[in-house]
């Protein structure tokens, strides 16, 4: 009521003013019944209307309208009509009338921002500026002689639009103190009802010619030459290093696995047993023949003292003899290795024994591994699309899946020059790394490693994958 009260004090003092204006009680209630219905109105085009039409039982006038700022604005409610079309050659005039008044700033007088809205001021058609002279020629089919602009601001200070009342006579210096004392009613309304703008909009004033636009530019290009490590994540494992294969020995079918997984065992534990029939049964005829053959010798031998003949016998019998001893040594070292023992200290490292028993297996073939646990190594598989010239030497970081809040530092020792399928049907590089810090994850541990590469800016580190989609699919 700060305007509302000076103006009063004015009047007090000029016994002319007090006796052409007569400020009664009826007034005063329509002023607070005004201000108590703009700040009630849920929607923005509730309060609008209520302003443009309403406010004529408080101050007369012929033609009022709400232009929703800031430029180039829109108008958004005109007396007398329930909604406002902007294809009217009217409201057209009008938004072209408000956008000369918002852009005027040499009559428009800001206050200080305590009060959180702009000066108002009357204006008649030759107040406007040359550039809106086609506005100034249109007057008089669309408006009486005097007008009055009335803007509004938010408590910072942004316009947030302005209203014009037009009419046959000039304005008072007691309606300019009524209009005053509304507007900031309206202007605290409009703010509350009026929605954050939209990001676009914020863009926009961004990237307006100006300071902020150049400070925009100097941060964005401060952002892309930003160095940051070009990393890469990969799935990992914890492997054993340097373990022992345990293969299998023979040809055969595996009976059972004497041991469990990661089951310890020391030198000489018996690991796994082949089925030992048939080279039983061929021990057992090896056997036979070498002893048939020995006792043919002996005959043999005793009929050559006295008769020559016998004694050309005796060295081919001595030949059989020797062929059937190698036959049964070789079957006796056969037999004798259907049961693999461990020749070393370590933990058995396979999945599970029902996956082998029964199981037919060629020499040579891996069967399971004796590891160290204390001596393990970081496996990794770096897909085809996210390699980016790792070389050994690098520094990667281990996250196990079991442990979420530990971590493990390994440098990498090796690297596939080829990549090959993994498991799960992915081309990927193998990478071998060795762990640097104190502690060890266990054996068997999955996680995911990142690995870290050289430093590059940030623009590079961004648009890195969406460059390589962009050349595999225009194949430049």
């Amino acid at each position: 009521m700060g305007d509302f009260r000076r103006a009063l004090t004015v009047m007090a003092a000029s016994p002319e003013a007090t006796q052409q204006v007569r400020i009664d009680s009826a007034q005063l209630a329509l002023l607070w019944q005004l201000a108590a219905r703009a700040r009630a109105a849920a929607t923005e085009q509730i309060l609008a209307f209520t302003i443009v039409n309403e406010t004529l039982s408080l101050v007369p006038y012929r033609q009022a309208a709400w232009w929703h700022g800031p430029a180039p604005g829109a108008v958004a409610a005109v007396s007398g009509l329930p909604q406002s079309d902007p294809g009217a050659p009217y409201v057209q005039w009008l938004a072209a009338l408000c956008r000369s008044l918002a852009k005027d700033p040499s009559k428009t007088v800001e206050e200080s921002p305590s009060q959180h809205t702009q000066s108002q001021r009357a204006f008649t058609s030759a107040d406007l500026p040359f550039e809106v002279a086609h506005v100034a020629d249109e007057w008089d089919a669309w408006w009486p002689a005097y007008g009055l602009w009335v803007p509004l601001t938010d408590r910072a200070g942004h316009l947030l639009g302005g209203l014009v009342f037009a009419r046959d006579t000039a304005w008072t210096s007691t309606e300019h103190a009524l209009i005053s004392e509304l507007a900031q009613a309206w202007a605290h309304a409009f703010a509350a009802l009026d929605p954050r703008p939209p990001w676009t909009a914020r863009m926009r004033n961004w990237v307006k010619p100006g300071r902020n636009l150049r400070r925009a530019l100097i941060a964005l290009a401060v952002v892309c030459v930003m160095p940051v490590p070009l990393t890469m994540l990969a799935p990992a494992e914890v492997t054993a290093k340097d373990p022992f294969v345990v293969r299998a020995p023979l040809d055969g079918v595996i009976d059972r696995l004497y041991v469990q997984p990661n089951q310890r065992v020391v030198p000489g534990t018996p690991l796994l047993g082949l089925e030992a029939t048939t080279l039983q049964s061929r021990y057992a005829i090896a056997r036979k023949d070498f002893d048939t053959a020995q006792e043919e010798y002996r005959q043999t031998a005793q009929l050559a003292v006295t008769d020559d003949k016998d004694r050309l016998d005796m060295a081919l019998r001595k030949g059989k003899l020797d062929d059937s001893a190698v036959e049964l040594d070789y079957n006796a070292q056969q037999l004798a290795r259907v049961r693999v023992t461990a020749t070393r200290a370590g933990v058995a490292v396979f999945a599970d024994p029902n996956d082998w028993t029964g199981r037919a297996v060629a020499v040579g073939e891996k069967i399971l591994l004796l590891a160290d646990p204390a001596s393990v190594e970081l496996t990794a598989y770096l897909p085809v699309a996210d390699n980016v010239d790792v070389k050994p030497g690098s520094t990667l970081t281990l996250y196990p899946k079991s442990s979420p809040m530990s971590a493990y530092e390994a440098r990498i020792d090796t690297v596939a020059y080829r990549a090959e399928p993994t498991p799960e049907g992915v081309l990927a590089y193998r990478i071998k790394a060795t762990f640097t810090g104190d502690t060890r994850p266990v054996l068997g541990a999955m996680g995911t490693a990142r690995i870290h590469g050289r430093w590059v800016p940030l623009s590079y580190y961004v648009l890195r994958r969406p460059l390589t989609l962009a050349r595999q699919w225009l194949g430049w």
